[in-house]
């Protein structure tokens, strides 16, 4: 089994980041000079995937935009010999395939998921969501998908420990331990009280899904939020298939919301040998400007 298709959902309104997603999408906001969207489509190229289905909403065309071919800027750099420009952004436009499918009401995860049946078919796919941004040498998604592989192609949804106190803001997995890193589940609890929590790891935003799971979300009822929720429709999933939890490695930014970018756009500033000295040199300038010690 090779998983050649990924959804990305991104209809969202983005309203954490008002007022700038009044006029762009939240997707395309950048940490430094670079897209949120670009390290998720990135992530899932460096993975194998072939095909990228964008879940969108009105107000979302830049996303895909993002990804096609400028052939006006194109030329314009090319005249003006700026080559190592040209490179990067012909580069950026040939990543992957990009295509859509509008989801023209918001009514949960399940439903941006459902949205994009008709484009994925008969066959296992990816979900990477729009604003986790997860670093590592080996993509978080193919992690999840080698784990696949090793379980006759069962669906695998990716995990990370979270402190206990914090488990109200995840979906929490539940099930029996295979290794240090993988649970066989037997459900899911969405955003439960740290007392009421089965364990503390929590579905950050990656999934493997069998196609199972169309048919599924086709039937389930509103849930939490009166939207239709993956996490009821992964329940109903591990009743009947075998469906594994793995605790992928990496650095993870949920950069759906200020204090997340933030870390993001410190993180990478300070790994990048082109801004690390600047940016340190510019924070330490402004806090002493500020009056402020560490």
């Amino acid at each position: 089994m090779r998983i050649r298709k990924a959804i990305i959902p991104i209809a969202g309104k983005g309203t954490r980041f008002l007022p700038a997603t009044k006029e762009i999408a939240k997707e395309i906001i950048p940490i430094i000079n670079v897209p949120m969207i670009h390290y998720i489509v990135q992530e899932a190229c460096e993975a194998g995937i072939e095909q990228v289905i964008f879940v969108t909403a009105s107000g979302k065309f830049a996303v895909e935009d993002y990804f096609d071919r400028n052939q006006e800027l194109e030329a314009f750099l090319e005249r003006n010999n700026k080559m190592k420009e040209l490179e990067l952004i012909r580069s950026i436009g040939s990543m992957v395939n990009v295509t859509s499918v509008r989801q023209k009401e918001q009514l949960g995860l399940g439903h941006a998921v459902l949205c994009a049946k008709s484009m994925i078919g008969h066959e296992a796919f990816a979900v990477l969501l729009g604003d986790d941004i997860v670093i590592n040498k080996k993509p978080a998604i193919q992690q999840l998908m080698d784990v696949s592989l090793s379980q006759g192609g069962a669906s695998v949804i990716g995990v990370m420990e979270v402190p206990r106190s914090e488990t109200n803001k995840y979906g929490i997995v539940r099930g029996d331990i295979i290794n240090e890193k993988t649970l066989k589940m037997t459900g899911m609890v969405e955003k439960p009280k740290p007392e009421d929590a089965p364990t503390n790891l929590a579905t950050p935003g990656r999934y493997i899904l069998t196609p199972e799971i169309f048919d599924i979300l086709e039937n389930i009822p509103r849930g939490a939020g009166n939207e239709y929720q993956l996490t009821d429709a992964i329940n109903v999933l591990c009743q009947n298939r075998n469906v594994f939890a793995y605790q992928f490695e990496g650095e993870r930014y949920d950069t759906g919301n200020v204090h997340g970018y933030l870390d993001a756009t410190i993180d990478f500033a300070l790994k990048d040998p082109q801004t690390r000295d600047m940016f340190i040199a510019s924070l330490k300038k402004r806090l002493t400007k500020n009056g402020i010690t560490l």
